[in-house]
């Protein structure tokens, strides 16, 4: 039954849709982020693409990658302990450590996108930090599920494109460590980290991985010291589970 206008059940069932309306968010503005972010990091692409074909890896093989692992962390994990050397098995496993972050993604976005069941084996392929950060950020499920949706394809289709531009462009010049090329790949994964460290815990974590990592370097055979690094979280939590209480992360 409809309540009437000006009656105190009419202003209670107009106070539970405004907070509905109030969060709705237009789609442009949803469209417009997730290119952004598509976009900017699509484009890094071709740094992983030149760090690949210089680390030895075929054509095929570089945008194979791209095509069925599109774990940008892991890829360069990957091509840069088989540049270092590091035998493939140690290096796939330090990539796949990497990639176990977009299991829990998953559970997380399983509940807020709530898709149907035929299109969640697709949808698992874009679980990335990207899409899951934009998802994250919208206010509601339909918002969601458009800002995860533009983000993944945007991102994967540039991704993969500039990938193969990257390993022609490295073949085509050569030897890529003459041109200092071989940075490119752990250069983009700083700047895409960097920001992401708010919290003095997070800052420990990275700055304790760094150490570990390049401490471990000249002991341990290639691709076995960013495993190691992967202990620096535990530790940090150990050890700030230790910490006397009333400090809180600035």
């Amino acid at each position: 039954m409809s309540s009437v206008p000006g009656s105190p059940a009419a202003r209670r069932d107009a106070a539970t849709v405004e907070p509905d309306a109030a969060a709705a968010k237009p789609d442009a503005a949803v469209v417009r982020d997730a290119l952004g972010v598509g976009v900017a990091v699509g484009l890094s692409g071709f740094a992983f693409g030149v760090t690949s074909a210089g680390s030895g890896l075929t054509l095929l093989q570089t945008c194979a990658l791209s095509l069925l692992v599109f774990t940008g962390a892991s890829q360069f994990a990957l091509v840069g302990a088989i540049a270092a050397g590091g035998n493939p098995l140690t290096a796939a496993a330090g990539a796949f450590f990497l990639g176990v972050r977009n299991t829990f993604y998953g559970l997380r976005l399983s509940q807020l996108l709530a898709l149907p069941r035929f299109v969640r084996p697709l949808a698992a392929h874009w679980v990335i930090d990207e899409t899951t950060a934009v998802s994250l950020a919208q206010p509601t499920r339909r918002a969601a599920r458009l800002g995860f949706t533009v983000t993944g394809l945007t991102l994967y289709v540039l991704w993969n494109l500039t990938t193969l531009l990257g390993a022609l462009g490295a073949e085509a010049i050569g030897d890529t460590d003459a041109w200092g090329l071989d940075a490119a790949g752990p250069a983009v994964f700083l700047a895409l980290l960097a920001p992401m460290l708010r919290t003095a815990a997070e800052r420990a974590v990275a700055g304790l991985a760094v150490v570990l990592g390049l401490g471990l370097l000249p002991v341990l055979p290639a691709g076995v010291p960013v495993l190691a690094a992967a202990l620096a979280a535990p530790l940090v939590l150990w050890l700030k589970g230790r910490a006397p209480a009333g400090g809180e992360d600035r």
